[in-house]
């Protein structure tokens, strides 16, 4: 009962990369780099078991950005040949690697890294990877003609990865798919059957996050635009509810999501963002409790997973900190309210 996660990112410690920044290069190299990047991954596995998170990650320290991380290891991508293209339906412009022959898994990517968190804590561990939408919305297509096509591509070598985080012991893979958010029809037609193809013959745990970004500039003006009540989530939850994925997020702290959407996830464990990202002011518990309590009557508590909106990359090391304590005091507030003990 309501059992506590992020949804992903923490910030990078100042020995491995600029703090508050995204995607910020790293500081070291070599043999070097990797003891940095466990060093790192280290603090904030217990940083998280320190604040009542029930569901910890590695923070994505041993990746500088969330897609591209992933794609660095597969054969078939030029990063030499980078593209100007419209990311997010157009929302802002990037320079990215372009596909130019079939996707493939040269090794384990993720493999090593898995093993390290997996030896350094006893809680749950999740496992983040960008899913087959949002890749394709990360990378520019030279070889396959349609996104769908693409996406079935990457999902089998996603598939692949999976299958080995899942013997390694992780406990629940996360899709990061804040494409959905932008490409409705296609969540519909192809992004959900994408994602089945890379959790087929998965056991484990599985989760999509789903989101309106990161607290950069280019989403605070486009989230300026969609008026009062932000009303996109109502169009895919349907077709996310009737899928094979297991939890599905989304924000409720300091958001414009009318909270009866949740009510469309009711064959789900919902991971419902509870600490807002986009602001560097720490919660209270007692502020998270009552956000927490105000998702009770759309999600029952069994099903309810208190989460970060977004992950916490661009915030300061103290800052995240702080919200993660928080998550985890006003997840036991509402607990001890229900009659739970500890977990």
């Amino acid at each position: 009962m309501l059992q506590t996660t992020t949804a992903g990112s923490l910030p990078k410690p100042s020995w491995l990369a600029e703090t508050e920044k995204l995607w910020a290069p790293w500081r070291l190299s070599g043999a070097e780099l990797i003891r940095g990047k466990q060093d790192a991954a280290l603090v904030w596995l217990k940083e998280q078991e320190k604040a009542g998170i029930d569901i910890v990650t590695d923070g994505e320290q041993f990746r500088r950005h969330f897609v591209h991380g992933f794609l660095e290891k597969i054969e078939g991508i030029d990063w030499q040949k980078m593209t100007e293209m419209g990311i997010r339906d157009n929302r802002y412009v990037a320079s990215v690697p372009t596909v130019t022959g079939p996707v493939k898994r040269k090794g384990s990517v993720h493999g090593d890294e898995a093993r390290f968190c997996r030896a350094y804590t006893t809680h749950q561990l999740k496992f983040t990877l960008p899913g087959p939408m949002t890749i394709c919305d990360t990378i520019a297509d030279a070889h396959y003609g349609k996104r769908a096509d693409m996406a079935m591509a990457f999902a089998e070598i996603l598939n692949e990865e999976v299958r080995e985080l899942e013997a390694i012991g992780v406990d629940v893979i996360q899709f990061d798919e804040p494409a959905f958010n932008a490409f409705m029809n296609d969540v519909k037609e192809w992004g959900v059957a994408a994602l089945h193809r890379a959790i087929e013959g998965v056991s484990c745990k599985t989760a999509v996050h789903i989101c309106y970004g990161y607290g950069i500039q280019e989403n605070i003006d486009w989230k300026k635009g969609l008026g009062s009540e932000w009303r996109q989530y109502e169009e895919i939850f349907p077709a996310l509810n009737a899928s094979r994925i297991d939890q599905v997020s989304l924000e409720c702290a300091n958001s414009k999501v009318p909270l009866s959407l949740m009510g469309l996830l009711k064959d789900k464990e919902v991971m419902v963002g509870v600490i807002d990202v986009a602001t560097s002011k720490i919660e209270t518990p007692e502020a998270v409790a009552a956000t927490i309590r105000s998702a009770m009557p759309y999600v029952d508590p069994e099903r309810l997973m208190p989460c970060t909106n977004c992950g916490m990359t661009p915030l300061s090391r103290q800052t995240a900190a702080g919200k993660l304590a928080s998550l985890g005091a006003g997840a036991a507030i509402v607990r001890k309210e229900l009659g739970q003990k500890p977990l």
